[in-house]
């Protein structure tokens, strides 16, 4: 299994707080759902991925799946390459194993509702760019909805830093287990992987991450492992984390905030969801 390369803490509260409302009653914040929530604890720290099944529902599946088992539990990260991406999942710790469960077929696009949050960020020759949940995605406007039978639009999740993606072989349908977190933009990913879920806490973790050689691929000789993997869902309640991602005007302010500061030189990947984290 490869990529291939052308391609704030606060005290535990017993129940999360309600989101905050605007005056339109759209939510300023929304709290992730537990089982949507990857707790990764390496070496280096702890990585919260959200899992986003409107995305990629079979991969978010299959990495709840095997997570919830125990099955990432000391795997390596076997392949890092920096300012690109970190990859993990595989039990043989090489880049060609997989778990005991069939391959996944390719999930590079999506249908998008009304109803799946859709922030825009800004128009592209392609379509429009924007935010799904935490997921940088790129879509057809709202307007196709009309003519469409589903009343949805297409869209596809994009490879931006923080973005989590299904590693395959050359084939297609061919993902499993294993999965590479991105610490940089790579367009060339774009449609040819399935991107099921976003960092949303711990880059930091991510990039410090013992790299490869060049020369080897990214192939790293003493990789640094994942100690525990599970969903939230699936921690005892003492030591689960909770997370509010900003949503409506709360994220639209982090974009125009983003925007300015980068002028010209601004695109999607540079808008990450601000996050609060309570407990874990």
């Amino acid at each position: 299994m490869k990529i291939v390369a052308a391609a704030l803490s606060l005290s535990l509260l017993a129940v999360a707080p309600a989101p905050a409302q605007t005056a339109a009653g759209v939510p300023e914040w929304r709290v992730v759902a537990p089982e949507n929530l990857l707790v990764i604890d390496t070496v280096h720290g702890r990585i919260l991925v959200e899992l986003e099944p409107r995305v990629a529902p079979r991969a978010v599946d299959r990495v709840r799946t095997l997570a919830d088992r125990g099955f990432y539990d000391g795997l390596k990260f076997h392949r890092v390459i920096p300012d690109f991406m970190a990859q993990t999942g595989d039990p043989q710790g090489t880049g060609q194993g997989g778990s005991d469960l069939p391959d996944l077929p390719a999930e590079f696009e999506f249908r998008r509702g009304r109803d799946a949050g859709f922030v825009p960020v800004m128009a592209t020759p392609r379509g429009q760019a924007g935010i799904v949940g935490s997921v940088p995605v790129l879509t057809q406007p709202d307007a196709q909805m009309m003519v469409t039978a589903d009343f949805k639009a297409g869209a596809q999740g994009l490879f931006c830093p923080g973005v989590a993606g299904m590693a395959r072989a050359d084939a297609v349908d061919s993902a499993n287990s294993q999965f590479f977190l991105m610490t940089g933009p790579k367009d060339e990913l774009n449609g040819r992987y399935t991107p099921f879920g976003r960092v949303v806490s711990g880059m930091e973790t991510v990039r410090a991450l013992k790299a490869g050689a060049e020369a080897r691929n990214g192939q790293v000789d003493d990789p640094d492992l994942m100690i525990r993997a599970r969903t939230a869902a699936a921690l005892p309640e003492g030591e689960r984390p909770a997370v509010r991602v900003a949503a409506g005007t709360a994220l639209q302010a982090e974009v125009e905030r983003v925007r300015a500061r980068r002028g010209a030189a601004f695109s999607v990947c540079d808008v990450q969801p601000p996050v609060e984290i309570v407990g874990g």
